[in-house]
């Protein structure tokens, strides 16, 4: 593994938060760190009748529901008052309002992938405006933070925990890998296909599959696993219909035959890395970035056939 220090190697040109899994992002200017992730991400879910997650996979028109936090909810250290509200829309519909500061009833038997616990449940008004929306019985639970604990899988990322995010803290993907994409795509896709966390600009495409350590403001990030891709990127986000691209192309030069031949082989394909933050375990001020921070590159790994996947 090389040790790279010098220059930038890209800046953040782009933050995305996700409150609700599956739901549209918000892009901010800066976001806080948290030992999950960046502070309001994946902190909700929509569950099925029988507390299972929900998701754009078998439910689409999740696509379709925007969500709005106050802007100061990404300032280091801001707390939820009486009148601060996670606001959430879709076509339709009218706004749902949902108080930050008050407590939830407890619900148990919530699960999304092998995890399964107690989550903060948002009520009978939440759980109908997601029923109507998505046509069957449906409830909005939050994580509760204080109960439960979700694992990073600790073959790749020992210590780490997330909220409901699919299993990492942070994606980070380059303008970089996008542009050679959309390249190659008969029709272009925006970024809202991939929903990472952190896009970077200004270094070669794909040159995060080499990070194994990089730095934005003094913040330590570590490379632990390319992001293998599900179906979500096939769903265009403005519409909720899903379609064969981009993963058909991106079969053609990103799948593990292509990138990693001799290891073993899953049928999956790659776009973008799975990060932690080192940094995010310990206490202290200034764990924030912001879009313009630059990103030093400390160590990378010789080839994307030998990035953990």
């Amino acid at each position: 593994m090389a040790e790279v220090i010098g220059a930038p190697a890209a800046q953040v040109k782009s933050i995305f938060v996700y409150p609700i899994k599956s739901c549209r992002g918000i892009s901010v200017s800066q976001a806080p760190i948290t030992s999950t992730g960046f502070r309001w991400d994946r902190q909700w879910l929509v569950v099925n009748s029988k507390g299972r997650a929900y998701t754009q996979r078998v439910e689409p028109k999740l696509a379709l529901v925007e969500v709005a936090l106050p802007t100061e909810a990404f300032s280091e250290g801001w707390e939820p008052n009486n009148d601060s509200y996670l606001v959430i829309k879709a076509p339709d519909m009218a706004p749902l309002k949902i108080p930050l500061a008050n407590p939830s009833e407890v619900t148990d038997g919530v699960s999304v992938w092998e995890w399964s616990g107690s989550a903060l449940d948002e009520g009978a008004e939440a759980a109908m405006w997601f029923s109507t929306h998505l046509g069957k019985p449906s409830r909005l639970v939050r994580f509760s933070e204080v109960k439960e604990m979700r694992v990073v899988d600790p073959d790749y990322a020992r210590g780490y925990n997330v909220m409901f995010s699919d299993g990492y803290p942070y994606l980070v993907l380059s303008q970089g890998s996008l542009n050679a994409l959309n390249f190659l795509l008969k029709e272009p896709v925006p970024v809202n296909r991939f929903r990472p966390n952190v896009l970077v600009d200004g270094c070669e495409p794909f040159a995060e599959d080499l990070w194994k350590e990089i730095r934005i403001n003094k913040l330590t990030f570590e490379g632990v696993k390319l992001c293998s891709r599900c179906k979500v990127p096939t769903i265009n986000q403005e519409t909720a219909v899903g379609g064969s691209e981009p993963t058909e192309t991106l079969s053609k030069f990103r799948s593990d035959r292509t990138l990693r031949p001799n290891k073993k082989q899953q049928g999956k394909v790659y776009f973008g890395q799975n990060m932690v933050c080192s940094d995010s375990l310990s206490h202290g001020k200034g764990k924030i970035v912001k879009v313009g921070d630059p990103v030093y590159v400390r160590k990378v790994v010789p080839s994307g056939a030998e990035a953990p996947a």
